[in-house]
């Protein structure tokens, strides 16, 4: 192959790379202010006070919030509630 088209291929191949990085931290970003309770990855605060021990077990272990504590707008997709899935 010509060096030109070499260089020309790494080069789309990186544009699309740094778009496709740009484009998930918008979209990281968004679902961040979508779940209420979070203010970011390494800093959750939902509080689990008033929580059982095996409630809180489940939410560090499958994500899953007590069916009792959630609000109606906390899952509109309609699922069981689950953060992460398994």
């Amino acid at each position: 192959m010509n060096n030109k088209v070499v260089i020309g291929i790494g080069a789309m191949i990186v544009v699309l790379f740094i778009s496709l990085l740009v484009v998930q931290t918008f979209q990281i970003n968004s679902i961040k202010k979508e779940i209420p309770g979070i203010t970011g990855y390494a800093t959750k605060q939902i509080s689990t006070r008033g929580w059982t021990e095996n409630e809180i077990m489940n939410y560090d272990m499958h994500g899953t919030i007590p069916a009792k504590y959630q609000t109606p707008n906390t899952n509109p997709s309609g699922g069981n509630g689950m953060v992460g899935g398994c």
